[in-house]
């Protein structure tokens, strides 16, 4: 089971994916190469799956510097989402976000633009933010070639991707950017102060503690102090923000500054759909064979595919 500080051994972990816990890696950032390295040797391993009838295609994005990205065109397409992949800043790009990028494309039936963004610490904020930010404007630009609606354009990710997408959303509406329809936020990472009743409890929880949580916001913020374009939670005014799905793992240091959120959200009259996933853990969704994961995982393309239909 789990063992937190403030609460002692915890119970309700899901047994299936309690069994794979002991074989969990586990990654404390103190050497960022190597836990690159190491992550994408695990997300890799993975066969990826092939949905019939599915483009998949890398191209980069023009701007300083260029973006590359990877763009999966299911057919027909109902509409498109710029997706961030998770890895705490610092871990993670186009071939390891691949079998989840590939999932959410055949669930959603959204054409789904995988952002390879730069990577901490040896690009620090607003790198990756610039990054995400200029493929949303490329999207819009390009909407015809990619054979969606320009208002059928969301935003979205996993974990750290997932707080760059909300940070996106806030400055897309703070520059009268591009038009957002949605916002898929996948256990976000929202807030670099850990002041919230899970930050400060699951010390320990598996694959994301206390520490490696401190050492990605380090990595990705160095001596900058955090703007709310790097930590959303950290933003006064929510209002005008695109509506948005808020999915949580039960055990996650990041459970409650995501569920304040999208009461911050509810609060400023922007529509929200939160779905807090007991017995989970964050980024437990890998274990694929573990049926709740795949309820996860399917939701999330459900999400999509409702508001991008609709």
């Amino acid at each position: 089971m789990i063992r937190s500080t403030a609460a002692g051994r915890m119970t309700g972990m899901d047994p299936e994916l309690e069994a794979f816990i002991p074989f969990f890696p586990r990654a404390d950032l103190t050497d960022p190469v190597a836990d690159r390295k190491n992550y994408a040797d695990l997300a890799t391993a993975r066969p990826a799956p092939a949905p019939a009838g599915m483009e998949v295609e890398d191209r980069t994005v023009p701007a300083d510097p260029d973006v590359p990205v990877r763009i999966y065109r299911p057919h027909p397409a109902r509409g498109a989402v710029v997706w961030l992949h998770g890895g705490g800043f610092v871990m993670g790009g186009l071939d390891t976000e691949h079998p989840w990028a590939t999932l959410l494309a055949d669930g959603s039936g959204a054409v789904v633009i995988s952002v390879g963004y730069r990577l901490a610490p040896e690009h620090r904020f607003p790198a990756a933010l610039d990054d995400a930010y200029a493929v949303l404007n490329w999207a819009a630009e390009h909407a015809a070639e990619l054979g969606v609606d320009p208002g059928r354009i969301a935003v979205g990710g996993h974990s750290a991707g997932a707080g760059i997408a909300a940070a996106v959303a806030l400055r897309a509406r703070d520059e009268q950017g591009p038009p957002v329809r949605f916002q898929l936020l996948n256990q976000p990472q929202l807030d670099d102060r850990q002041e919230t009743w899970s930050a400060r409890s699951f010390t320990d929880t598996p694959w994301l503690t206390r520490a490696k949580v401190a050492a990605m916001w380090g990595h990705y913020l160095g001596s900058t102090p955090a703007t709310p374009y790097a930590a959303p939670a950290r933003a006064a005014d929510l209002s005008g923000l695109p509506p948005a799905y808020v999915a949580t793992a039960e055990f996650d240091p990041n459970r409650d500054e995501d569920i304040l959120y999208a009461l911050r959200l509810l609060q400023s009259d922007v529509p929200v759909e939160l779905h807090q996933w007991p017995g989970t853990f964050h980024g437990s969704q890998a274990i694929q064979s573990a049926e709740v994961s795949q309820r996860q995982i399917a939701e999330l393309g459900h999400a999509l595919r409702r508001v991008l239909a609709g």
